[in-house]
């Protein structure tokens, strides 16, 4: 049984760890060591409920499985490219309750939150985060590193590229391409191509 750790003690990493445990292999395949984090008081004021150790200094192991408790993609990227270069293990987590299609082509370090549905003829990049409740259309691709947080619909043909943040509710309507390292602020809807690197916010969305 290996160690499972998850990088990051803060929101979304506690609720990595909430999930982590109704996961089929819990206990079976792996078990949770806890988190790294260089804020080792992280979990201070939830009872301190797993361990925290801190990211400098962790020693990358075969004995060790990863996965990401990061949800900003420039944060992702600095972090865990460390962690790739010393050879570590990353697992792809798909929540029960989430729904995904046929022919599916999907990267390592993936995170499918609950009550997500990915359709059919989809292509996700490494160390995506897809949050509760997204739907992804058909055809769409989605870039390395971008998180996609709750709520998000991105239709079909839709293209997203690497290092982007869509803030909760954003919706994307059909063969749209969002520019590399963009941000899409909370409940914002597409209707053009973005840029890449602006934050873009409102209905219809507008860059900032």
């Amino acid at each position: 049984m290996k160690n499972l750790y998850i990088i990051g003690a803060g929101g979304f990493g506690r609720e990595v760890y909430t999930w982590l445990q109704s996961h089929p292999h819990y206990q079976k395949e792996w078990q949770i060591a806890g988190f790294l984090d260089d804020n080792l008081t992280a979990l201070q004021n939830f009872g301190d409920f797993a361990p925290v150790s801190a990211i400098q200094g962790h020693t990358v192991s075969t004995k060790n499985v990863y996965v990401c408790g990061l949800g900003f993609p420039v944060m992702k990227t600095k972090i865990l490219k460390s962690f790739l270069s010393a050879g570590a293990e990353f697992m792809n987590f798909i929540h029960a309750t989430a729904t995904v299609g046929s022919r599916i082509k999907m990267g390592h370090g993936v995170f499918i939150c609950p009550g997500v549905s990915i359709s059919t003829d989809i292509s996700i990049g490494d160390f995506v985060m897809i949050g509760p409740n997204s739907t992804i259309g058909h055809d769409a691709v989605i870039g390395d590193w971008t998180t996609l947080c709750a709520q998000c619909d991105v239709t079909g043909k839709v293209t997203i590229g690497n290092e982007v943040l869509l803030g909760s509710r954003v919706s994307i309507i059909p063969s749209i391409k969002v520019g590399s390292r963009s941000i899409l602020g909370a409940g914002a809807v597409v209707i053009s191509n973005v840029p890449e690197g602006v934050t873009m916010v409102g209905n219809p969305a507008r860059i900032l």
